[in-house]
């Protein structure tokens, strides 16, 4: 018998962890960050504590309770003997966004990971250039050792143990570049810490319990995948995706594969809002003409590791004579996928020199300025030709323009609107930015609402990563699946109400297939 459980993103949007099993094995389908949840306790400044280990996130529901986790985050003070220990033989990722792979590092690290060549590129760019959250230790991990008696969990940075690459199975076959642009760590020497990379193979050369085929789907991250899963029965998972993107076609060759599904788990994103006419097109042209209307520097907002939109502002940036300025993570980013497909997207960019206080990170120093010899941009030139530049910055990279001091320009956000109170907090503290820059602004305004301010965005200059409701339909009727099972949504009742055939997930509840 084939069953699936929902362990988390049955209810909210993001945080998929569900598992599927067949005679006693198992491959989970995703292991995300719960947004929702997290922010419920924790914010920027209020995080959980790495030093404990996964304590925090067991004890606040944040993760699921199973024996599945690395031995080495499990403090002393914390017992998960009782909890069910799941047979899992791999997660089968989706995509590299947080929500679907954030709680990856916290699993057993013999636990390897399916993914397409680009998303496991993008997990090892995440783990080289950020030393947050022990969830992100996908790519490699940092071996904790106990102190404390065992209840405090500490990284051990002898020179004699090394990192600890995890098993990657790539969906289609890894080139020779990513081959050796995931063995080694930026920087790494004799003389450091070294890696001790895991193994990067074809998803053939994997024992699963199912027989596993990826599809390519359109999504706001590059290498995102929907698959299939042959059993006992067939099962069809979509990730996330859409059909308003320039890669909608491979969306739909997967919906055309996956007709002989049996059983279908789809995202449901925008199953509460009113469809919307967006496209990439639609927005290049309002963007472009945002830039040829402004003789002064530009800044273009847009969501993490969306390079396809980077690539959007590539195109504007060449059509109105400017030069695109990105961040020194987001070429590092864009290297490492074109170790994966082959596909150069930094030779039309710049990189903004940060000024620092401290020593420049080795993926920096090391690749950027060195290996690549990539062309940097200072504050200083940016100030003195401001109308030459794009600058692809974000509200955490605002404080740079005390640095430039433009004198006016025009901002323009091209991403997701907010959702949380802590979003339009943000909002209002980038509003207040732009304003003492005297920055025209795209794509969102303040407004009063209720005697309080609050951001009303404009549509056009963002198009989402999502299926829109009529898309939804679409891809449902066309699989026609004997089951539905609608997760990374809030609205249920959105596919109860238009679909005869749809089970409603409950967290940790085994769905019979």
């Amino acid at each position: 018998m084939t069953t699936i459980t929902v362990y988390d993103g049955a209810t909210t949007i993001g945080g998929n962890k569900i598992y599927i099993e067949e005679n006693g094995r198992g491959v989970f389908l995703d292991f995300g960050m719960n947004f929702a949840k997290y922010s419920e306790f924790f914010e920027e400044f209020l995080t959980e504590r790495n030093g404990r280990g996964i304590h925090d996130l067991v004890h606040l529901n944040l993760i699921p309770k199973l024996n599945i986790y690395r031995s080495d985050l499990i403090p002393s003070d914390l017992d998960v003997a009782s909890y069910p220990k799941l047979n899992v033989e791999a997660v089968l990722l989706s995509h590299a966004h947080l929500d679907h792979c954030g709680n990856v590092g916290l699993l057993r690290e013999t636990i390897p990971i399916v993914a397409s060549p680009t998303s496991v590129a993008i997990l090892k760019a995440l783990r080289d250039t950020s030393q947050s959250r022990i969830g992100l230790e996908i790519a490699y991990m940092s071996p904790k050792i106990p102190i404390e008696g065992g209840i405090v969990l500490k990284s051990d940075q002898s020179k004699k143990v090394p990192y600890i690459g995890r098993d990657f199975y790539c969906t289609f076959e890894p080139s020779e570049k990513l081959v050796e642009f995931m063995f080694e760590k930026p920087g790494q020497s004799s003389r450091t810490k070294q890696l001790e990379p895991g193994k990067l193979c074809h998803v053939d050369e994997l024992n699963l319990p199912f027989e596993i085929k990826a599809y390519e789907v359109d999504h706001s991250i590059y290498g995102a995948c929907a698959y299939i899963l042959y059993g006992d029965t067939a099962i069809a998972y979509t990730g996330d995706f859409r059909l308003h993107g320039k890669n909608a076609d491979k969306t739909r060759e997967f919906v055309k594969e996956g007709k002989d599904a049996t059983v279908l788990v789809i995202e449901g994103t925008r199953a509460e809002r009113e469809d919307v006419n967006e496209s990439e097109e639609i927005v290049f042209q309002n963007c472009l003409k945002a830039v040829e209307d402004s003789d002064k520097l530009v800044i273009a907002d847009f969501s993490p590791r969306n390079f396809e939109r980077l690539e959007t502002f590539v195109e504007i940036a060449e059509k109105t004579g400017r030069q695109l300025v990105v961040t020194a993570k987001d070429i590092y980013m864009l290297y490492a996928i074109e170790c994966a497909d082959g596909v150069c997207r930094m030779d039309k960019t710049l990189f903004y020199y940060e000024l620092k206080d401290r020593s420049r990170a080795k993926y920096e120093t090391e690749v950027i300025m060195g290996e690549l010899d990539k062309e940097s941009v200072t504050h200083k030139q940016i100030s003195k030709n401001p109308e030459k530049y794009i600058l692809c910055f974000s509200f955490y990279d605002m404080k740079h323009l005390l640095d430039i001091k433009p004198d006016g320009g025009t901002y323009i956000y091209s991403s997701s609107e907010a959702f949380t109170e802590e979003q339009v907090f943000d909002f209002l503290r980038l509003w207040k930015w732009l304003d003492f820059f005297k920055f025209r602004i795209y794509g969102f305004k303040i407004v009063a609402e209720g005697g309080e301010l609050r951001p009303d965005f404009v549509k056009g200059y963002h198009a989402s990563g999502h299926a829109s409701k009529s898309d939804l339909e679409w891809v449902i009727d066309e699989i026609d699946p004997d089951k539905v099972i609608p997760v990374h949504t809030t609205n249920h009742e959105w596919f109860v109400e238009n679909f005869e055939n749809v089970v409603v997930a409950e967290e940790g509840r085994r769905i019979d297939v």
